[in-house]
């Protein structure tokens, strides 16, 4: 497995928990909103998913991931954890 698709695989398991539904993290879609319809991963639940996506990935997440980005999809989540692993490698 990839470092992409491992990292995709961790977001969309713990992005179904913090929403606490029932359904197969792989059936979440890469463009589905972080709070929107299906998902709700509100403040408080997003950087609690930061910390565990640090523990389950073995990767460090710098305090400044903020700056300068938005978080509204899966995929932006994704894309900057991809980010900071390539950048640690």
């Amino acid at each position: 497995m990839t470092d992409q698709a491992r990292i995709n695989e961790a977001v969309k398991r713990l992005v179904v928990r913090e929403s606490r539904l029932s359904v197969d993290p792989s059936s979440i879609d890469d463009h589905e909103p972080l709070n929107g319809d299906l998902l709700r991963v509100n403040s408080l639940g997003f950087l609690g998913m930061l910390v565990r996506l640090e523990d389950e990935l073995d990767v460090t997440l710098p305090d400044d991931i903020f700056a300068g980005r938005v978080f509204t999809t899966v995929a932006d989540l994704v894309d900057v954890v991809a980010d900071v692993t390539r950048e640690e490698a």
